[in-house]
């Protein structure tokens, strides 16, 4: 199978200055691997994007630098947090006949009948796993059927996941992956906002009941005071 390759040169410029390079529209870069130092590296932001939009970081690039070719799996990008543009990423040079570790993504393939009947929404608790491979066997991502999911708290493990021959999956095999969980309907939601709602009506109306009484309490509290002190006032005499 044909790999994606780019071609990168060695890199001279460092620290402050690397924001040159950015608004030049360079990526700068690093390549490290086993038995290898880490190299500095920059190379055009167009292709690099164009490349990882395709084999994100599990497909085997052919990176050239100085014409010699290596393979590598890309790893760890810094995105510019506004404008989503790369600022950074790193090269790791594989061994083709060592078994590296790779997070996959996982996808739901089809529509649960959970959720074609009404009856559930689906969830995903689990969307990538840990595999171990050799780096030309590393999936792009795992699929797997939610269809038969037809019943509240049906649930698809680790275990189900399905993957090619070569791969191994390091995740747990009990850990959940996707789970049907009961649907909450509008009006359902609509009650439970309008039992909230009577609920904090009849809390007020308590509370204003609670004040009318003392209110009413204060008068006849100061008539007994006025009585009790005409009373004094008739003894002294």
């Amino acid at each position: 199978m044909k790999r994606e390759a780019l071609t990168a040169e060695k890199r001279t410029i460092t620290g402050k200055k690397l924001k040159h390079l950015r608004r030049e529209g360079i990526l700068p870069a690093n390549m490290f691997g086993k038995g290898m130092k880490s190299t500095s590296l920059q190379l055009p932001l167009k292709e690099f994007r164009k490349v990882y939009n395709e084999v994100h970081e599990t497909g085997l690039v052919d990176l050239t630098v100085d014409k010699e070719t290596h393979p590598v799996l890309i790893q760890n990008i810094h995105i510019q947090p506004i404008t989503h543009i790369p600022l950074h990423a790193d090269f790791f040079k594989v061994n083709l006949k060592e078994k590296v570790k790779a997070t996959i993504p996982v996808l739901g393939v089809g529509e649960p009948k959970a959720v074609t009947d009404k009856i559930g929404v689906l969830l995903q608790s689990l969307s990538e796993v840990e595999v171990e491979a050799l780096p030309a066997d590393l999936p792009e991502h795992i699929e797997i059927s939610v269809e038969r999911l037809a019943q509240i708290d049906d649930s698809l493990t680790v275990a189900d996941l399905k993957v090619p021959t070569g791969v191994e999956i390091l995740a747990e095999p009990a850990e959940m992956v996707f789970r049907i969980a009961e649907l909450v309907s509008e009006e359902a939601e609509e009650l439970a906002a309008e039992e909230e709602a009577a609920a904090e009506a009849a809390s007020e109306e308590g509370a204003e009941g609670d004040e009318k009484t003392t209110e009413e309490g204060t008068p006849e509290s100061s008539d007994g005071e006025s009585k009790g002190e005409s009373t004094e006032d008739k003894a002294s005499q």
